[in-house]
């Protein structure tokens, strides 16, 4: 691949406008929104990066504008699904773990500065590493480049923005549809509770509870989005979880209950889920330690960089200036100010508060390196955020409980430590990945930080309100059957567990023998499975029917004998589909959790047509509609698609 801009350093084309920050300002906002919906329903957020490309090309072709309005549209708006996957993974476990109440008045407050220290400071240490790490440096970025080629086909005249757009029209639909608070007509989920037959010399048989998948466009697109292969891992999980230890469990109680779909429910929550915990705690440091090598790598160039930074020379170019780094250093200095007073109110001690500051200036700064490098290695898709957040809490966990720090004052102390180091790692990680799509197409690099920084301010006063409206109007809440939260919940479990003393170790235990056992076994990823465990069954289920989608897709276009141009515009039609999907759903699911908190109840169809309750058979032609839309539009001819 050339190393030219797609534009030239000397070309002169609007690039940091009202218009274009405007724009990306409010994606950004829809898409945290909508993101902040799924990671806390699936455990998973979805790459804004592209869908933000294709949607950016084709509203700003509406106000005539050009390609670098582009980069800065979608720039700002990646910043909504990468500060809230900071975000959800962690701020969650603060009302999980019982440190936060609720999620008003001064905790809302405190959640917003957390999200907004932790995106700014992973911003400002990155900036650093830029030059290093994409100008002199050797990695691939494959997800960068792959942005780059969209945004450069995009000028050649392809539509590809219909695909997102018509797809969020159906999901939006089909959510108001079927959720409990919209104008529900039928189910989205149908279970059963199966009696075994009976064993000779028991009161009792046993049984299995099972689940339809969820119908849900979102979880369906992310399934078609990750593929088949890790659907199924993630789904191996919820038939390890559902299939073999609830119905163990169920028969171990040893007595007859006249509500055993409750309280297969229960041992769900209360054994099995402890279980998932323990395994995901292995696949977590298992994770890491397969990336052992590009952590060491990525440890040694975050302080290499920094000395080489001091003796690059300034280029004059366009391409090569960055924020001075007289306000990078400022810029910092202002974040952890705050960050050490909000400390010193969570702990109640200035020296305790002082520990924590330092604990979570160091780690951030490490871990924003590393995340950085390793998007830069992997994509931005399979950064580990979570598996490096969990690493920086029970370091700040160890070194803490130490110092003599531990109750209440210290769950909210590691919490707020791995919160920020969750949000940096994140958004550094974002920040890289736009960087070097910028340096393909030729954006100007001082431009780009500015608008992420200017990004990261907006979202992170917004960001804590959907959040607040999903809690209070979804059934269960945060931690919830419909919210499980699963990375939020391993926080709060972890940081509980080891300031509180609360570790319920037996359970946790039988978790590790089986992250231990699945990785003797070889399996692809301990940790997804975990995930898997973690979730509803109905969740998975839904996942894995999206990723059988998408492998039916890939074998129809193979054996039609598609192109290889033909088989990435399969792929690329499906893709942008599968995200319109969550899109649409996601941002229904939160107005409509709106709609309950403000006591709004909406008309049910299903009433209206005299029915007792919702309908399951409708359930069953929506799943084979959508099964339709993700296989056949992405089949059809390439020539069609290009005016």
């Amino acid at each position: 691949m050339s190393k030219k801009p797609f534009v030239p350093s000397e070309a002169k084309l609007p690039e940091l406008t009202f218009k274009a920050l405007f724009l990306g300002l409010l994606m950004a906002i829809i898409l945290g929104a909508a993101n902040a919906y799924l990671g806390l329903k699936a455990g998973m957020t979805v790459s804004a990066t592209f869908p933000a490309a294709v949607i950016a090309m084709a509203l700003l072709r509406i106000w005539k504008g050009s390609v670098l309005e582009e980069n800065i549209t979608r720039t700002t708006a990646a910043v909504g699904e990468a500060l809230v996957a900071g975000a959800i993974f962690t701020l969650p476990a603060f009302f999980m773990s019982g440190a936060w109440v609720d999620l008003k008045g001064v905790h809302f407050w405190e959640a917003t500065f957390i999200i907004l220290i932790g995106g700014v400071v992973g911003v400002l240490f990155v900036i650093l590493l830029r030059r290093p790490l994409i100008e002199e440096g050797n990695l691939p970025f494959p997800e960068s480049v792959a942005c780059a080629e969209i945004v450069k086909a995009g000028q050649k005249g392809q539509k590809q923005a219909k695909y997102v757009f018509s797809s969020m029209g159906f999901a939006s639909f089909l959510e108001l549809l079927k959720n409990g608070s919209g104008f529900q007509i039928f189910k989205d989920t149908i279970s059963k509770f199966f009696n075994f037959p009976l064993v000779k010399g028991k009161e009792i048989s046993g049984g299995i509870f099972l689940t339809s998948p969820v119908l849900s466009s979102a979880l369906i697109g992310v399934g078609y989005i990750i593929g088949f292969e890790w659907a199924a891992i993630s789904f191996a999980g919820g038939i390890l979880t559902w299939l073999v230890f609830v119905p163990i469990f169920y028969f171990m109680q040893g007595t007859s209950t006249s509500n055993p779909e409750d309280l297969c429910i229960l041992i769900w929550k209360e054994e099995v889920r402890p279980i998932a915990v323990g395994a995901m705690l292995v696949g977590a440091f298992y994770t890491l330690y397969k990336m052992r090598s590009s952590l060491i790598e990525g440890f040694k160039r975050s302080f290499e960089d920094m000395k080489k930074r001091k003796s690059l020379k300034e280029e004059k170019g366009r391409l090569s200036k960055d924020l001075p780094i007289f306000w990078i250093i400022l810029g910092v200095l202002l974040m952890v100010i705050p960050m050490f007073f909000l400390y010193t109110h969570f702990v109640k001690n200035i020296g305790w508060g002082l520990l924590s500051t330092i604990i979570m200036i160091i780690t951030a700064f490490i871990f924003s390196a590393v995340g950085g490098y390793l998007v830069g290695l992997i994509g931005g898709s399979n950064q580990p955020i979570s598996g490096l957040a969990l690493t920086a809490l029970i370091i700040s966990s160890l070194i803490m409980l130490s110092a003599g720090l531990k109750g209440i004052p210290g769950i909210i102390a590691v919490l707020a430590t791995a919160a920020v180091v969750c949000c940096a790692s994140s958004m550094a990680g974002d920040m890289i990945q736009d960087l070097k799509v910028g340096q393909i197409i030729g954006g100007t690099p001082w431009k780009m930080e500015l608008v992420v920084i200017i990004s990261v301010i907006v979202v992170s006063f917004t960001l804590i309100i959907p959040i607040r409206w999903l809690h209070y109007g979804t059934p269960g809440g945060l931690g919830g059957q419909n919210l499980p939260a699963p990375q939020a919940g391993l926080m709060a479990f972890m940081g509980k567990g080891i300031m509180g003393g609360e570790m319920p170790w037996a359970y946790i235990l039988i978790g590790i023998g089986l992250g231990i056992a699945l990785i003797l076994l070889k399996a692809p990823s301990p940790m997804l499975i975990a995930v898997g465990m973690y979730l509803p069954f109905s969740s998975t289920f839904a996942i894995f029917i999206g990723g059988i989608l998408q492998y039916i897709t890939k074998k129809i276009a193979l054996k039609r004998k598609y192109s290889g141009e033909e088989m990435v515009e399969v792929e690329n039609k499906g893709t942008l589909i599968a995200s319109g999907f969550v899109a649409g759903e996601a941002i229904i699911g939160v107005l409509l959790a709106l709609i309950v908190v403000l006591k709004i109840e909406l008309p049910k169809i299903y009433s209206i047509f005299g029915l007792k309750e919702p309908s399951g058979l409708l359930g069953i032609l929506v799943f084979l509609i959508i099964g339709w839309i993700l296989i056949k539009i992405p089949l059809r001819p390439f020539a069609k698609d290009i005016k």
